[in-house]
């Protein structure tokens, strides 16, 4: 190779340093910290899902109109006012109560003729008690067992489990909804992206 030819192969190869360090104001940009390791990290993932849930199921029950809230795909399953409460009666309430390990509210079950209103409220409350339930726990005590549905699982199957309904009647709602031409809540384009 010619000197000529090896002295612009090096220099077009420097080049991008200087120009990428006049852009970042600096010859070099300090790698961001890493953020600390959390203490309690599947906790800590509980609490995050379940304001995604709660987000989420919440907006479904809104998006869905109410007089379709008695609308079900099929004759055996169950219609989108029996999601609602069925996550309003013994859902949220119970699943969060002894995932966390406190002592769910004592409140009226709500059946499949109340209102959208009252079902949407209702659903309101019961992610509102399983946030303030979920907030002092810790993975200190994931490996006891409780008791729930007859059954004797670790608290972190309960974790699973509670995640597990939450996705599982949200794929639920997210179908119905698309069956009567709605796009489901995540399935919609977002803002300020």
């Amino acid at each position: 190779m010619k000197p000529r030819a090896s002295v612009l192969l090096i220099v077009l190869a420097a080049l991008p340093l200087p120009l990428a360090a006049q852009a970042t104001g600096g010859m070099a940009a300090a790698p961001a910290a890493a953020p600390a390791p959390s203490a309690n990290p599947v906790s800590d993932a509980l609490r995050a899902w379940e304001q995604r849930s709660g987000r989420d199921l919440i907006a479904a029950a809104e998006a869905m109109p109410a007089d379709k809230y008695n609308y079900r795909p099929t004759p055996a399953q169950m219609s989108f006012a029996q999601i609602q409460v069925h996550l309003a009666n013994e859902g949220n309430d119970v699943l969060c109560g002894k995932t966390a390990g406190v002592e769910p509210p004592k409140r009226v079950a709500v059946d499949s003729t109340a209102t959208k209103e009252q079902l949407v409220a209702r659903l309101r409350e019961t992610f509102q008690f399983c946030e303030q339930a979920f907030s002092k726990m810790d993975d200190s005590k994931l490996a006891e067992s409780v008791s729930m549905f007859g059954m004797n699982p670790s608290r972190a199957t309960a974790v699973l489990i509670t995640v597990g309904d939450w996705a599982d009647h949200y794929s639920q709602e997210a179908n119905y909804l698309r069956l009567n031409g709605i796009l489901p809540p995540t399935a919609q384009r977002r803002t300020g992206m």
